[in-house]
């Protein structure tokens, strides 16, 4: 008999190839499986993630599970898989799931968050940790596009070239930016993202901050589909996968907290 475990784990994207497993590259999926290997005595054990995220990409609240015979404690597989894993991985929390529970397709909602430091110097120690942008900015602009971002649309435009998907609709819950002295954080609700959809949408609005868009360029941007029009990639390094919701009322109470 086996046990669905669901874990909510941070990790530093910096030395990463992304997520998932590539042959030859350091992963955040190939580090967790082989500890897990070795707590079930050279069994493999397959982890499923609510989403992959990219090299240099960070996660505050990226959600795993994974089936096992082993019966411990959510405390117990916590203090072990920590006690095992790398230092740029940490378990936050761990539960036991119902059996039906699947770390991607049971969301609801992801959020994202995005930092940019502004300063004109640039700061070595959160080099990889925040994109620089040291630029004057005008947030009241970047506000107003954001806020055309909100609700259902087709996000072609801000969406890589390489994207398979062929249905990119979805519908934006919150999309906004706070600035703390030097430092801006985007902030994203949305019920699913587009591979480099926050990445290139960030681009974008900071072009807007700069003057060289107008906030309604957004709309058009929308409309016309194309990733050519719209502005370029942020840096992987600012991008956190911050929270993955799984109930309707959290999310409704999130947006509700701000």
């Amino acid at each position: 008999m086996t046990t669905r475990i669901k874990c909510i784990i941070a990790y530093d994207g910096t030395h990463f190839s992304g997520y998932q497993i590539q042959p030859g590259k350091r992963t955040v999926q190939g580090e967790f499986e082989e500890v897990l290997r070795r707590m079930h005595k050279g069994t493999k054990v397959r982890v499923t993630a609510s989403g992959r995220t990219d090299a240099g990409v960070h996660a505050y609240g990226q959600v795993i599970h994974f089936d096992t015979p082993l019966s411990l404690s959510s405390e117990q597989w916590k203090k072990a898989l920590n006690a095992q894993l790398p230092d740029d991985i940490v378990v936050r929390f761990v539960q036991e799931a119902d059996a039906d529970f699947h770390a991607r397709f049971s969301a609801k909602a992801k959020e994202y968050r995005y930092k940019v430091w502004t300063a004109a110097e640039r700061d070595v120690f959160r080099r990889h940790y925040c994109a620089w942008h040291p630029y004057s900015l005008h947030i009241s602009a970047m506000n107003e596009a954001l806020r055309l971002l909100h609700g259902t649309h087709d996000f072609t435009s801000f969406c890589s070239a390489k994207t398979s998907i062929e249905d990119r609709v979805r519908t934006m819950y919150r999309a906004e930016v706070k600035v703390d002295g030097p430092m801006l954080e985007f902030r994203f609700v949305g019920s699913g993202f587009l591979y480099n959809m926050v990445r290139i949408i960030v681009g974008t609005v900071l072009e807007i901050g700069q003057r060289k868009r107008s906030p309604a360029d957004i709309s058009t941007l929308l409309a016309a589909k194309d990733r050519r029009l719209a502005g370029p990639t942020a840096p992987a390094e600012g991008l956190y996968l911050w929270r993955v919701y799984y109930e309707d009322e959290c999310l409704v109470q999130s947006l509700a907290d701000g």
